[in-house]
């Protein structure tokens, strides 16, 4: 199942655009994968990972995944460049992700 069977982009109460659940994601499913091409620059749409070799790499987004919102209370999490669901999920409720340290410094 691809990730636009899974979620869809949507107007967002958080921040302008959003991803939501199409169907109901369960805690611990895998959701899809972020795409993109790789990049040294941070941007908007850019999803910073660690590599095998612990070095921090970043992946500017070209799938729905790259309008994940923050939340302090996220439902999702990327482990690597695959987003995985925390917890039950239902149709229609926005995905979130945490965006990490440094964006609660900056809040």
């Amino acid at each position: 199942m691809s990730v636009r069977e899974r979620v869809q982009v949507g107007r967002s109460p958080i921040h302008g655009k959003g991803v939501f659940a199409r169907r109901r994601l369960r805690k611990g499913g895998y959701i899809g994968t972020f795409e993109g091409r790789p990049t040294r620059s941070d941007g908007i749409y850019v999803l910073w990972v660690f590599d095998e070799d612990e070095r921090e790499v970043g992946v500017e987004g070209r799938n729905e995944l790259r309008f994940l919102n923050h939340s302090v209370v996220p439902n999702a999490e990327f482990l690597g460049l695959d987003l995985h669901a925390t917890r039950n999920i239902q149709p229609g409720h926005e995905v979130t992700i945490h965006y990490g340290e440094a964006w609660e410094a900056d809040d």
